[in-house]
């Protein structure tokens, strides 16, 4: 069994470092790093030993006792490794686990048995998210790769059990889809064939026609200038794949195709320095990346030489403070799904910029980050789709067609936050009384109550969905948030509406809202 991976540099101040661990498909990892006055991270600490999470999985149907122990054996074995550099061992910034977790029979027993023996929370990566951390890698660390630069460029993750593809046009992502096809997946799949060499290669490529057919149908309506490949395993091996240039011709990734499926998993691991899960993985995951490239009918793929695992243990430090390009896109992704459903582009636009102005006046009061401030405008922007199942309750609708919907770079938690959001712009404020509000633990409940407090308000303002309110001057006083709308000569229908709307946000925050003559 190959030892635990590790790099060091030099410890700094505890109270400056932050600590990321991945219960991966076929590792256990963890870094600490050193968190700059600007945000920055630098790592301080990696390690990795393998764990064969993602075999279990998909051969048993559930992680077995023996690796179940192995995975709290190796958390416990870092635990006291941070202890060594004043870090509270229980302390740790983020844990997470890979989203195939979720597939096993027992992942809550894995977890409890993680909680009560390492005192830890783990939180299972979960599809929306595992698309942000994806976006992220591209963002950051895939720019320099000239594929990046052309027009329309495909990153295609070829993960442990699911295949994610992000498109980027002109630098901008405009597409995302997700199959059902995946390294370990598809390698448990194959097993039962007992087929070697190119043998195999066909009963894989065989087992993920369906997918590649689906695939090569989302994207048949654009021209795909450039294929960035990233993964686990393939990463693993980009240096002799890629000679430093980042990139590969499909010739030759063909070619090393070949070779690798006349390699046992024995000889695999010592010609490319590979653990043994990762080794088991290698071949599906080749073969599921030509047979990509060769259905968009390219001639090269880039394949990153970063080290995967760092950069996904970095990255999930800062995937919610993401803002920028990504809050752009996310609300992009809002708005394509407002379209679908017919909702009116002009009126989520307004109440959109109306709570952005709302929740910077107020922020002193509500203490909410800036991911929520980008769930309140997502929010704003789907509160109406509704609408396209019938007017009458249309809050309700709204509710349901978001919980199962998707949105770009928002997890489960995030969409059922929205959805919550939304629900409460009308009629009934936030009850115990309602199932998925009930549902949230007493933080979320908070969020979702001054959200849709101040969504409540911003949309009184829009009552006429005509974009009367351009401007909006704020003055606190007695007990009274005071608003003078200037440029708005007649605003009877703006307070009629905020008499009926504004009970919420006078609960929350303690003000009542007036709206002043516009002298």
């Amino acid at each position: 069994m190959p030892k635990a991976r590790k790099s060091a540099i030099s410890a700094p101040a505890p109270e400056s470092l932050a600590t990321a661990l991945h219960i991966g498909a076929g590792s256990v990892s963890m870094m600490v790093a050193e968190r700059a006055a600007d945000g920055t991270l630098t790592p301080v600490d990696f390690l990795e030993q393998p764990a064969p999470v993602a075999r279990d999985i998909f051969r048993l149907g559930s992680v077995s006792l023996s690796t179940t122990e192995r995975v709290v054996s190796i958390i416990k074995g870092y635990q006291k490794s941070i202890a060594e550099l004043g870090i509270d061992p229980h302390g740790i910034t983020r844990a997470a686990a890979t989203n195939i977790l979720s597939e096993a029979r027992n992942h809550e027993t894995v977890m409890n048995r993680i909680r009560v023996s390492c005192g830890l929370r783990v939180s299972t990566i979960d599809d929306g998210e595992m698309t942000r951390l994806i976006y992220l890698k591209t963002r950051r660390r895939l720019q320099h790769l000239p594929a990046m630069r052309k027009d329309t460029t495909l990153v295609v993750h070829v993960g442990p059990g699911n295949t994610r593809a992000l498109l980027f046009q002109n630098g901008r992502i405009t597409r995302y889809t997700s199959y059902r096809m995946g390294t370990h997946r598809t390698r448990e799949a194959v097993e039962a064939s007992h087929t070697e060499g190119p043998a195999l290669l066909r009963v894989i490529r065989e087992h993920a026609f369906g997918n590649l057919a689906q695939l090569r149908f989302d994207y048949s309506d654009v021209s795909i200038d450039g294929l960035v490949i990233i993964g686990y395993e393939v990463q693993s091996i980009a240096a002799p794949l890629t000679r430093s240039s980042g990139a590969c011709t499909v010739k030759m990734l063909r070619q090393f195709t070949a070779e690798a499926a006349g390699m046992s998993d024995v000889e695999l691991v010592k010609r490319f320095h590979l653990d043994y899960q990762t080794a088991e993985a290698l071949l599906p995951a080749l073969e599921i990346n030509l047979a990509v490239a060769e259905t968009l009918k390219l001639d090269e793929v880039h394949i990153p030489g970063s080290d995967y695992e760092q950069g996904l243990l970095h990255d999930l430090l800062v995937s919610r403070e993401l803002s920028g390009a990504f809050t752009e896109d996310v609300l992009r992704s809002a708005r394509i799904l407002a379209e679908r459903y017919q909702s009116d582009p002009g009126h989520g636009e307004h109440v959109c910029n109306l709570c952005a102005r709302f929740f910077h006046e107020l922020s002193d009061i509500h203490q909410l980050t800036q991911h929520d401030a980008l769930l309140l405008q997502v929010a704003a922007i789907l509160h109406e789709v509704g609408t396209y199942v019938s007017p009458r309750a249309h809050h309700k609708h709204s509710e349901y067609l978001i919980l199962n919907s998707e949105v770009f770079g928002l997890d489960r938690m995030d969409v059922t936050i929205v959805a919550q959001v939304a629900r409460y712009h009308r009629h009934a404020v936030p009850s115990l009384d309602h199932p998925g509000y009930a549902a949230l633990s007493t933080d979320d409940r908070i969020r979702v109550s001054q959200l849709a407090a101040l969504l409540r308000v911003a949309d009184a303002l829009e009552r006429t969905h005509a974009q009367r309110v351009s401007q909006i001057e704020f003055r606190r006083e007695s007990g009274k948030l005071r608003l003078r709308l200037p440029g708005l000569s007649d605003a009877a229908v703006e307070r009629l509406a905020m008499a009926s709307k504004a009970d919420l946000f006078e609960q929350v925050f303690g003000l009542g809202v007036v709206i002043d003559e516009d002298s």
